[in-house]
């Protein structure tokens, strides 16, 4: 499987979009090492990987995208802060 995901920093707005072929090890890893405290807040899954990378080109590069997908997703973005 192939995934996009988000990440959320606790602490302010930010967030963190990005594509794995193991979502469990880039999310430990990226608490870890480069950003402690932050939760996955969402992901998709994939077969292919191009989809995947593709999804993640497109809520990068593409404000809709993004905007559609916080959106959707509010109450989780919200919760990350608990």
């Amino acid at each position: 499987m192939f995934y996009c995901c988000v990440l959320k920093d606790p602490q302010s707005e930010f967030i963190y979009i990005g594509f794995s072929t193991d979502l469990k090890q880039r999310v430990k890893r990226h608490q870890e090492l480069e950003h402690p405290g932050w939760r996955l807040v969402y992901y998709e899954a994939y077969l292919d990987e191009k989809d995947a990378r593709e999804r993640e080109r497109m809520l990068k590069h593409y404000g809709a995208s993004l905007g559609h997908l916080k959106a959707r997703i509010r109450n989780s973005l919200g919760r990350a802060l608990e």
